[in-house]
């Protein structure tokens, strides 16, 4: 059996137990432990597992995923998503769609504090699905909107899954945080514009809230300081060079923890849940690391990864038809995976045939752009029909709403994501702007 052959089948492997419900992070590590003892030997399984594994974990910039996990458990203890959401919603409350907007608004600063998408959307529906629904908003509307927001996440910086891509490419984590910034704010942009369109189209979708007093924004923009202060010193500190995307973390972590204290959300227990759960989570990632640390060694001693660059190589296909192949392998196989595992499953598999192919920029800015590509597609596939997890996270919490119109809620935003990508692909410098302004 050829090498492409064995690396398409344990691929394969891969899938069917994904799709029986075997946890992700146990998948790659049944698939790939199997895949080394049969391509080598079950001596070079040992050997990976007692150097390879270890040197792995090794890794400084790993340190980064703990304190960015602390950071968003103690947001959450703070209350800070209720602030956000009431601050956006004290400004464009009024308008119709204006309570729907809020909510895309809290999540994407509450995706600054946080780094995760799922943790975003679960976060946010929590404070903004009470309001929507005593404002009237449809469930299409709602769900939709929350679930859209809930991808902002990854994007704005600070963020798990693009510390995870710096890693896999070997880009610069600071270049990559800068390059994410435009496509993050310009996702969110886009998010609020198809809910204005959406209610000029259908007003009774979403209901115009009452004008907050002068008065009541001053106050509602008093509470969030807190916010402000945290991605000032955070982002502010890692784009100007002063501190260390770690030290940051670190910085950020004891930061929002000072507040949650303060501020009363957060006692002994409080402080103690915040640790198991950082704990929990960061436990999660780490084995899912192992396992596609397991996976990937099988593919190199298949060579897929290589052999599948050369054929492509020897083709005459164009680059940015090829690139479009992997968006679509990335949107669909994203519909059944979060974005972590699927960053870390394809991207070591793709980065080596984009790496191989012509598409007139150096290296550095391939690396940025080609993982901001990434980066959106795999999150465009959590709130992508016929699975969606943003969608179904979204949905349980609102109980009365059929999937169906969470589904059909999706689709405005998904049509905005389309353009988004499309305009990222045909003008990089949308990435890469900031990085080079700032270099």
């Amino acid at each position: 059996m050829s090498g492409i052959a064995q690396g398409g089948l344990g691929f394969a492997v891969l899938l069917l137990l994904i799709a029986a419900r075997v946890p992700i992070g146990l998948a790659m590590i049944i698939v790939g432990g199997a895949g080394v003892v049969l391509a080598a030997s079950p001596d070079a399984l040992l050997n990976l597992l007692k150097n390879q594994m270890f040197y792995q974990f090794l890794n400084y910039d790993l340190s980064i995923i703990p304190l960015f996990m602390l950071m968003g458990q103690f947001a959450t203890r703070a209350g800070l998503s209720r602030a956000l959401f009431a601050a956006a919603g004290s400004f464009v409350g009024h308008r119709p769609g204006g309570i729907a907007m809020a909510a895309v608004g809290g999540c994407a600063g509450f995706g600054a504090i946080c780094g995760s998408s799922l943790a975003t959307a679960a976060t946010m529906a929590q404070v903004s699905l009470p309001e929507l629904r005593r404002h009237n908003y449809t469930g299409v509307l709602a769900t939709g909107a929350l679930a859209a927001g809930g991808t902002l996440g990854v994007l704005i910086p600070p963020s798990i899954v693009l510390v995870i891509a710096a890693i896999l490419v070997e880009a610069n984590i600071v270049v990559l945080f800068q390059a994410a910034l435009l496509p993050g704010l310009l996702a969110a942009a886009s998010y609020l514009l198809v809910i204005a369109v959406y209610v000029r189209l259908r007003p009774g979708a979403g209901p115009a809230g009452p004008r907050a007093r002068p008065r009541e924004r001053l106050a509602a923009v008093i509470a969030i300081w807190p916010v402000a202060v945290i991605f000032a010193l955070v982002i502010g500190g890692i784009y100007s060079g002063f501190f260390t995307p770690t030290q940051a973390a670190a910085i950020g972590a004891a930061g929002t923890g000072l507040i949650a204290v303060t501020r009363g959300g957060m006692g002994w227990q409080g402080f103690v849940d915040s640790l198991l759960g950082t704990a929990g989570t960061t436990a999660m990632i780490f084995i899912i690391l192992f396992g596609a640390g397991l996976l990937n060694t099988f593919l190199g001693y298949t060579g897929t990864p290589r052999l599948l660059a050369a054929a492509i190589a020897d083709t005459a296909v164009p680059p940015m038809v090829v690139l479009l192949i992997m968006v679509a392998i990335f949107i669909a196989l994203g519909t059944l995976m979060d974005s972590l595992s699927m960053i870390l499953l394809l991207l070591p598999i793709f980065w080596p045939i984009i790496l191989g192919l012509d598409f007139a920029m150096d290296v550095d800015d391939l690396r940025v752009w080609f993982s901001i590509i990434a980066l959106i597609v795999v999150e465009v596939g959590l709130i992508t029909p016929p699975v969606g997890l943003n969608i179904y996270v979204i949905n349980s919490m609102a109980d009365d709403v059929p999937m169906r119109d969470s589904f059909a809620g999706v689709l405005p935003f998904l049509a905005a994501d389309a353009v988004r990508i499309a305009l990222l692909l045909a003008f990089p410098a949308i990435a890469l702007a900031l990085p080079r302004l700032l270099a």
